[in-house]
């Protein structure tokens, strides 16, 4: 080998050293010399502030969050009148640790509910809905996951999957992936081996789940719990997310279409949550700095025109043999500038619409539905794919024109 260069790989005597570097001070993508805040933080924030923390210290531990009934469907077909019941828990384990973007359950929330509270509160339903003699399903919600054991006492979730099972009542409850496991549903559908788990999964892509939701898993982790549900004789039902923060429009119709497909066959139902803003969330600020604005009631029609041939191949309607899953599609705050929306004129009758879908699952619900809005829609659209703007347009639907041309 020859020999080494003089002065190669160290620096000569006679040249200026470099200042020594602060090692506590980080580099920032924006800034400079400021800590990178995590989206922890940004999450988090809002439910420590004092008034965050009286109005949860103000909520009734042993009343639920809300009891309420709404038109449903059965596995088979059948309308029915189900139960939502809403109960107020200490929230999801995983904002616990870090948190959705998008996620405002927390303001649902108290830290010292405990396993006695739970049951006055199941008591306290029952009682309002007649024993839920008058219904056919209930769905239980905890702002969190039902299955979940450092959420929810394992007496009460046991509770719950035995009476609804007694009664006869189809049951419905959420969770993430990593509770769904083999042993848990095992134990789950020893009390109740017919009900239905719903999965907040919002994307099938991991870079949306990672770098726009913050979701905490990952699609191979949905996959792996849909495999264990449909081993233990359970029903699968995905919430997607409709246009998740940091994403335009058009690229939130093209994504979820895909996301659709590439679900649909083992879903048994797909629910499209459209973006609502949820006070207090890293999505409420975007919204109050002129950076994000919910969909389009016309990108949920567009959405629904274009997914129904996925879920439906021959054309049917819902309970048609051709059905693969049920597409359901409900919009938290249509018609309200914090949920989806168009001009104000013609929104009630385009929310209508959708909603009988979400139980028709016929395309004829849409005929005759027009407004000159809807112009402007497609033009937003073509713009946004025409032009390099990642986050979107984001135009106001409803400030008037001077204002709308303003920068925020």
């Amino acid at each position: 080998m020859g020999e080494r260069p003089a002065g190669h790989g160290k620096l000569k005597p006679n040249l200026p050293q470099p200042e020594p570097r602060d090692m506590g001070t980080r580099l920032t993508l924006v800034g400079q010399g400021e800590k990178a805040q995590r989206v922890h933080d940004l999450v988090k924030a809002p439910a420590n502030t004092p008034e965050s923390r009286r109005r949860q210290a103000s909520w009734d531990a042993s009343r639920p969050a809300t009891v309420y009934t709404t038109p449903e469907m059965l596995p088979d077909g059948t309308p029915c009148s189900a139960a939502t019941v809403i109960l107020r828990t200490k929230g999801c384990h995983w904002w616990w640790s870090s948190g959705c973007t998008f996620c405002g359950y927390f303001n649902d929330t108290r830290d010292d509910v405990t396993e006695e509270d739970l049951h006055a509160q199941w008591d306290w339903s029952a009682t309002k809905l007649n024993g839920f003699a008058d219904v056919k399903m209930v769905k239980v919600y905890t702002s969190g996951s039902l299955l979940e054991d450092r959420e929810i006492p394992v007496g009460f979730q046991e509770r719950v999957l035995r009476e609804c099972a007694e009664q006869g009542l189809h049951l419905i409850v959420e969770s993430r992936t990593e509770q769904l496991t083999e042993e848990k549903l095992a134990w789950a559908t020893s009390f109740n081996d017919d009900f239905t788990v719903a999965i907040g999964l919002e994307a099938y892509d991991d870079e949306v789940l990672r770098f726009h939701v913050n979701k905490g898993f990952s699609v191979r982790s949905y996959d792996r719990a849909v495999a264990n549900l449909k081993q233990a004789g359970l029903r699968v039902k995905a919430y997607l997310m409709f246009k998740p923060p940091f994403m335009s429009e058009a690229d939130a119709l093209d994504h979820i279409v895909d996301w659709i497909a590439a679900i649909a066959e083992d879903a048994d139902e797909i629910s499209i949550n459209p973006m609502n803003i949820q006070g207090g969330t890293v999505i409420d600020r975007l919204h109050r700095a002129r950076q994000y604005r919910p969909p389009w009631l016309w990108s949920l029609v567009e959405m629904i025109r274009r997914a129904h041939p996925i879920v439906h191949p021959e054309g049917g309607v819902n309970g048609d043999p051709d059905q693969i899953s049920r597409l359901i599609v409900h919009p938290t705050a249509g018609g309200r500038v914090r949920g989806s929306h168009n001009c104000g004129t013609c929104d009630a009758d385009v929310v209508a619409a959708i909603e009988r879908y979400a139980v028709s699952g016929d395309l004829l619900e849409f005929d005759g539905l027009s407004c000159e809005c809807e112009t402007r829609w497609a033009a937003d659209l073509d713009l946004e794919r025409a032009l390099p703007v990642p986050l979107g347009l984001a135009p106001s639907r409803r400030a008037p024109a001077a204002e709308r041309l303003r920068a925020p």
